[in-house]
This record gives C-alpha cells, sequence and structure tokens, in this order.
C-alpha cells in the first residue's frame, strides 16, 4: 500500500510541474529596429539559463514582419514576442487573435521616418502624386498618414504601395519609388545614400515597442511569462549599465559600424513599465486603424495589459 501510495504522489508531482511549465518556450528574435533586450537576451543565453532547472528548450526564431508574427501566434507556434509594434497587436486583438502585454521594450520615434531624395521632396507636401512605399497597417503607415494630414494632405493623394520594410528600401535606392517607409538601420542606409528624412515620428505620433505573449499561452503559463518579463528587464538594466559591450553587441548582430549603432541605442528610447500615456497613445492607434479599415471593430485597450496573478 505504502509503495503504491508513493508511485501515486510521485505521478501527480510530476504531472502538476509540468503542466506548470512547457517542455518548450518559442519567442521571436527581432533584431531591427535595435531591440538590445532580445540581443543581449539571446547572445548571453540569459533564458536559457533562468530555465535550465525546468528543462524548458528556448527555440528563438527569426520572424521579423509583425503580421506574420500574429500568424506564428495565431498557428500555435509562437508564444511570444520578443518585440511588436503596438498597431500589429491592435490589428491582432481586432482579428480574435488574442495577444497581450507583458512588458515595455521602447519608443523609437528617431528611428522611424519617411526619406526621398532631396531634389524629389524635402517636405510631406512634396509626396502628393509621388510613389511611396512601405508596409501597410504598420506604425510606419500610421505616420504617413498623421504627416499627410498635418500638411492638409490625405493617402490617397499619393501612390502608396504596400510591401515590407527590405523590399521598400531596394525599391528607392533603385529609383523606382519617390520616397520610403524606412525605419533605424534603413533609415542609416538610405542617409548614406543621400536620401533624407522628410519627416520622424518623433513629434507627429507616439511609437511602442513590447514585449507580448499569446493569450493563451500566458494563461496557461503565468510563471514563465512573468520570469521571461524579469529576464527582459534584467537585459535592459545590463545595457544600460554597460552601454559599450551593449553597443558593440548591436553593432556586430546588425552589421554595422559602432557609430552608427551608437545613434540607434540613443534614439531607441529603452523602457519596461506601460504607462497612462502609452495606452493614451495605441487608443489613437486605434482611432487610425479603424478609419482606415485595417480593423474590424475596436478592442478595450486597457484590457490587452498582462496582469502577474
Amino acid at each position: 500500500m505504502k509503495k503504491w501510495w508513493f508511485f501515486f504522489c510521485f505521478w501527480l508531482t510530476t504531472a502538476v510541474y509540468a503542466a506548470q511549465y512547457p517542455q518548450e518556450l518559442n519567442i521571436t528574435y527581432v533584431k531591427a529596429p535595435f531591440n538590445i533586450q532580445n540581443m543581449v537576451m539571446k547572445q548571453h543565453g540569459l533564458l536559457e539559463k533562468e530555465f535550465e532547472a525546468e528543462k524548458i528548450k528556448i527555440h528563438w526564431i527569426p520572424i521579423k514582419a509583425g503580421l506574420n508574427q500574429v500568424r506564428s501566434m495565431a498557428a500555435g507556434e509562437i508564444d511570444m514576442v520578443a518585440a511588436m509594434n503596438t498597431s500589429t497587436l491592435l490589428i491582432a486583438n481586432a482579428a480574435g487573435n488574442r495577444i497581450v502585454i507583458v512588458d515595455g521594450v521602447a519608443h523609437p520615434d528617431e528611428t522611424f521616418a519617411i526619406v526621398a531624395k532631396p531634389e524629389v521632396a524635402s517636405r510631406i507636401a512634396d509626396l502628393k502624386g509621388k510613389k511611396v512605399v512601405g508596409p501597410k497597417g504598420t506604425v510606419l503607415h500610421h505616420l504617413l498618414s498623421a504627416s499627410l494630414v498635418q500638411a492638409g494632405l490625405q493617402t490617397k493623394d499619393v501612390d502608396f504601395i504596400s510591401m515590407n520594410l527590405s523590399a521598400s528600401l531596394t525599391t528607392l535606392l533603385g529609383g523606382r519609388a519617390d520616397a520610403a517607409l524606412v525605419a533605424a538601420g534603413g533609415l542609416l542606409r538610405a542617409e548614406e545614400e543621400g536620401y533624407r528624412p522628410i519627416v520622424r515620428a518623433k513629434g507627429i505620433i507616439s511609437t511602442n515597442l513590447v514585449l507580448a505573449a499569446r493569450g493563451d499561452f500566458a494563461d496557461r503559463y503565468p510563471e514563465v511569462v512573468a520570469r521571461v518579463k524579469k529576464v527582459n528587464r534584467e537585459a535592459l538594466q545590463w545595457a544600460l549599465s554597460h552601454r559599450e559591450q551593449a553597443v558593440a553587441l548591436g553593432a556586430k548582430e546588425h552589421g554595422i559600424s559602432t557609430q552608427a549603432a551608437e545613434k540607434l541605442f540613443t534614439w531607441s528610447a529603452f523602457y519596461s513599465e506601460i504607462t497612462p500615456a502609452d495606452l493614451d497613445a495605441m487608443r489613437q492607434s486605434e482611432e487610425f486603424l479603424l478609419a482606415e479599415h485595417m480593423m474590424s471593430r475596436p478592442v478595450d485597450v486597457k484590457s490587452l495589459i498582462w496582469s502577474e496573478p
């Protein structure tokens, strides 16, 4: 009887432990625009160390495009996203894909811009009738729309063609577009080629990158999500305390000079705590996305902030 009871207790303990922790954690590796927390976490193996005792296998998944991240989360292939812009997150939740905000990452207003050749356009109003390329349904699309409105124009007043950031930059540099929506390294590359920012996000819209989790994963494994949040903050503190090393790491990961990496580090405005101002900015983004018919319905923005149990 005692032997049976021992094995029953052992089985029960093992079952509870297994339910508390997944066998693996699938999380994105998103370097751009300059996500220092993500780069430090991966390159220093911080998540692997954090979950070593639980034997959780960490899978780093290099998906860049926000909407591709959403599709993979909807398919259950990704549990957490190291850096997702809140516009994408809003679109996902409106479509029924519950994704929650776990922690802040950056407010990189300086890194998002619209660039053009000086002889083509020197101000946003000059883009009327011009071909502009960039990713639709993103914070950059919001920047284009908001800056056009400030100039007394609308998105329909430009020939806007949607494509990802890499393709947008290539199209612009190849002379097949008049202006492009760019970010971070793409902005630096465009400036090297003689293109100049017509406008930056700073002062026009608020940009926000966040650490996010699939809703059902956060519900099932709250301790895991909380510990990833903790590691995310530890990575930021290390980067701020060891700035020179962090900049060097970022330069290596992006394949850029330390001078360029230092500029991106400064522009990124890293942070952790979600504030009421962040919620207000998300509501403004929601208004834009609804007006552009990129969200099918409004969502309760406050409910998207994950709370530790």
